[in-house]
């Protein structure tokens, strides 16, 4: 038998239901942001020069190998850290490269406070002012796990 509270649960999430509309708004909102679309075309840039995704590939690559090396156990030498360094040194240089890490770390931003606003929503059972979500990080606006710090 189901129960009454997941049958309206459904009708929240039914196609035509006012939050399913409003979820589509903000969707909508967001596809034509301004700064979303220069962020979506810094990955788009990315994703269509080879040699930039080559590069942060084989850096990523590298970093691994360096990382396992360290999970055994095995002491790096100073020319793997050496050429590691100068490898990502040269990857952050990149303009396509540079541009995409920072659009990517800023569409997981946005991404990040939208669900801490809805699920903050969810939680709280109102909309949550400025001071819910800074307790949400800790107090300080930092140092509680949203901040990257």
């Amino acid at each position: 038998m189901v129960s009454m509270a997941y049958k309206k649960s459904m009708t929240m999430l039914a196609t035509e239901s006012n939050v399913i509309l409003k979820t589509r708004e903000l969707c909508e909102t967001i596809s034509q942001d301004i700064e979303f679309l220069a962020l979506q075309g810094q990955v788009e840039r990315f994703l269509g020069d080879e040699s930039a995704k080559l590069q942060y590939q084989s850096v990523h690559e590298l970093g691994d190998q360096l990382h396992q090396k360290q999970q055994a156990n095995v002491e790096l030498s100073e020319l793997e850290i050496k050429q590691f360094e100068e490898a990502r040194q040269s990857l952050v240089e990149n303009e396509v490269v540079s541009d995409f890490m920072a659009a990517q770390q800023s569409l997981q931003d946005i991404q990040k406070t939208i669900t801490k606003y809805v699920g903050m929503t969810l939680e709280l059972g109102r909309v949550p002012e400025a001071e819910d979500m800074q307790e949400a990080d800790g107090g300080g606006g930092c140092c509680g796990g949203g901040c990257g710090c």
